[in-house]
């Protein structure tokens, strides 16, 4: 007769207990959200895979167009060397890939977007009265007409916008070309081009994060010249299902991370900060970063898929913070099979450097003006770092000069 060895069960605290709780967790999740969360897709061709196309097979004088995906380095090359008449004509024929080609200049960038926001708005008011869709689908186009009107507002600098499914988008406050210091907001979950900024708790949407945190940064160090990117260019999970349980999403995220980060001016000294699943999306690309990213500061962090801030890989500084009413404090902070993002960012075991969060009130609050955490943000931002506030009982800035 075959025999099975005798299980006890678990003590509270214990690394199975823990798996345990996290497998309950899990299956909460299929129960409510089912195997994946899949936000709804519209049935449009997707217009800048449809560009990329295009443009893989056109020439211009003559001479085929250069590989989108080549690096930024070479790409960056060979828009020097066009004239005014060749960069106009590539901005009409080709806004959607001009305005997310990392390499092409920033200026160029932000000019072709605007006519793709013009073209993306034409599109969504056919849409608006087209009577074979269903009312929540002009209602969608509505939204979207309005969004993309506000993108559009003077003054706005949109470095990336792709209409496609949710949509996603990037936008730029300073001088990116010019800027010594660049920081990136990585939003978490249930990010597209919709709720891209919010009028109610407009802190809480990541244009109202990377505008706050600019401001912030000026005041701090108004002689350096800063930039800050809010950048939702990353198709995020939507609600807290069985997509913000794992990494595929952030792996995603984090190549097009690193492209961005590949392209940005090179004397640029560059900050991440991470909310949320942002968060995993910043730890999943670490590792793979450039070394001018200087600094990588994790808010409301489920985890950053490693063990430890060694793990990660990087030479940047990481840094840590959480609100005392944060919710995420209570989620299981482990891997198991590829669920979960291992080891908590804000535990003193991780090896973060655990920044002051006063003020944020919970999980969407980092980014408020006038809190501690959107000082701390700001300070390691500009490079201030020997000035922030450390969690209590932590020594966040020992060795640091």
């Amino acid at each position: 007769m075959t025999s099975f060895p005798e299980l006890s069960s678990p003590s509270p605290g214990s690394a199975a207990w823990r798996a345990l709780l996290a497998l309950a967790v899990v299956f909460v999740l299929l129960a409510t959200t089912g195997w994946t969360a899949v936000r709804a897709q519209r049935g449009d061709r997707d217009p800048l895979a449809a560009s990329v196309d295009a443009w893989r097979h056109a020439t211009l004088k003559g001479h085929p167009l250069p590989d989108p995906y080549s690096s930024p380095r070479r790409l960056s090359r060979w828009f020097d060397a066009l004239d005014k008449a060749g960069t106009d004509r590539l901005v009409r024929r080709f806004p959607l890939v001009v305005g997310n080609l990392n390499g092409a200049p920033v200026d160029l960038r932000y000019r072709a977007n605007r006519v793709a926001l013009r073209q993306a708005m034409a599109v969504e008011r056919q849409r608006m009265h087209d009577s074979r869709l269903t009312p929540l689908g002009r209602t969608d186009a509505t939204r979207r007409m309005d969004r993309y009107q506000d993108l559009l507002g003077p003054g706005r600098q949109i470095l990336a916008f792709d209409p496609a499914g949710q949509g996603r988008a990037a936008e730029v406050f300073g001088d990116l070309a010019h800027a010594g210091r660049v920081s990136i907001v990585v939003p978490g979950v249930d990010t597209n081009i919709l709720t891209f900024q919010k009028t109610g708790k407009p802190y809480s949407a990541t244009v109202g994060m990377a505008r706050a945190l600019y401001r912030n940064e000026r005041t701090d160090a108004p002689e350096t010249r800063s930039a800050v990117i809010a950048w939702a260019d990353y198709t995020s999970p939507a609600g807290i299902g069985m997509d913000a349980a794992t990494g595929k999403l952030a792996a995603q995220g984090a190549l097009r991370l690193r492209g961005l980060v590949n392209a940005l001016p090179a004397p640029s000294r560059v900050s991440l900060m991470c909310h949320s699943y942002g968060s995993v999306v910043c730890g999943v690309a670490a590792r793979d970063l450039p070394p001018s990213v200087t600094d990588i500061a994790v808010a409301g962090s489920p985890g950053m898929r490693a063990d430890h801030a060694s793990d990660l890989g990087t030479s940047a500084r990481v840094w840590a913070m959480r609100d005392s009413g944060d919710w995420i404090e209570d989620i299981p902070h482990l891997e198991v099979g590829g669920l979960g993002h291992g080891a908590d960012p804000y535990s003193s075991g991780f090896g973060a450097r655990r920044l002051s969060a006063d003020g944020a009130d919970g999980h969407a609050g980092y980014f408020e003006p006038g809190t501690t955490s959107l000082d701390n943000l700001a300070r390691v931002g500009v490079g201030a770092v020997q000035s922030v506030s450390c969690a209590d009982g932590d020594e966040c800035t020992a060795g640091l000069t």
